[in-house]
């Protein structure tokens, strides 16, 4: 192993300055001098031995865990499982799916099921008992549900006086959801427990692959809807939530990690009319690429099925349906990013 390990960063990594238990950093950088450097360092067995001062004992490095945490290099992530973008051709025999006993009962299952639908986004959970509990409990197998101005959960039907699209029979366009929240929900898990209503198709596309193919046709349309935030705001009787977004953000290696896009969340757009042309050109086509028939999966859930989907890459929409033909009723909760990734961290220990 060959590797570049600065005197500070060996400094502050000591394992004596991390506790115990709970392994925490207890280390305070301001005590360490910048040009700090060691009087003395050798290799003795599996381990690299650094002397920072004649009068005391040598801080010890287990070589394994330097080559694992050399600098310039990401630490290893389980949950890393990189991405799988996908269109049309995906089908929806091609969507990944589990069975709900198996992910409620094995961890292997669990896992699996984890990182498939991580790396495209998108899954259904089959064999779901016919109750609001049964996603939940599966929502709840990879950790804490989100809360929103909806609740811990929503019901995703049509009633009266709605404050949502959502609990309306109107078609859907497709969409991520609650853009204006500072942080949008993670995984959205949708338990059909009916559809025999005429209608109600649901409709997915995979933001990333738009976002990609809208990068190599039209770089300047991407970097305007990288680059200039536009408002978000939902409000009713009781709340007033607004928030400004990206449409696409990328990472520090430029590649795309989240889609927001809600057009009918969109506030008053108040950026500078200069800007104006530019962008409501990229918005336009990025909208206009998410309704092409190359992008789009349709699938009719039935009852038991329970799409997971990932809310801040998969845009998600559905067709018009007709509540006098039959009964339409799904159910809804989030569980956020980080709750999945951590899971799939502890599963892979």
């Amino acid at each position: 192993m060959t590797g570049d390990f600065p005197f500070i960063w060996l400094r502050e990594n000591d394992p004596a300055g991390f506790h115990p238990q709970t392994q925490e950093r207890l280390t305070d950088l301001t005590a360490i001098a910048l040009d700090i450097k060691p009087v003395q360092a050798f290799q003795s067995d599996n381990s690299l031995l650094v002397v920072w001062a004649e009068d005391q004992a040598p801080t010890g490095f287990d070589l394994d865990w330097l080559r694992d945490h050399r600098p310039g290099q990401p630490a290893f992530d389980p949950a890393d499982t990189g991405f799988v973008t996908w269109r049309a051709e995906l089908s929806p025999a091609g969507i990944p799916r589990a069975n709900a006993d198996g992910v409620m009962t094995q961890d292997s299952a669990l896992k699996d099921w984890l990182i498939a639908a991580r790396q495209y986004g998108l899954s259904i959970v089959d064999h779901l008992a016919d109750t609001t509990e049964a996603g939940m409990d599966v929502a709840r197998r990879i950790g804490f549900l989100r809360e929103t101005n909806f609740g811990l959960t929503f019901e995703v039907k049509s009633k009266p006086n709605p404050n949502n699209l959502a609990y309306t029979p109107v078609a859907l366009p497709l969409h991520t959801d609650l853009t204006n929240q500072e942080l949008p929900p993670g995984f959205q898990f949708l338990h059909c427990l009916a559809n025999e209503a005429e209608g109600g198709e649901s409709l997915f596309c995979d933001g990333y692959a738009v976002a990609e193919d809208l990068k190599l046709e039209d770089p300047d349309a991407f970097d305007a809807l990288c680059d200039i935030s536009i408002p978000f705001r939902f409000h009713d009787g009781e709340t007033d939530i607004r928030s400004r977004k990206r449409v696409i953000t990328c990472d520090e290696n430029g590649d795309v990690i989240e889609i927001c896009f809600n057009a009918h969340l969109a506030d008053f757009l108040d950026i500078e009319p200069v800007l104006m042309p530019r962008y409501y050109r990229a918005y336009q086509k990025f909208m206009a690429m998410t309704r092409e028939p190359k992008y789009l999966l349709q699938l009719k859930l039935k009852g038991g099925e329970m799409v997971v989907f990932d809310n801040r890459r998969v845009l998600h929409g559905r067709s018009s349906f007709d509540p006098n033909t039959g009964h339409r009723h799904l159910h809804g909760c989030y569980v956020d990013r980080g709750e999945f990734e951590s899971r799939l961290r502890v599963l892979s220990r």
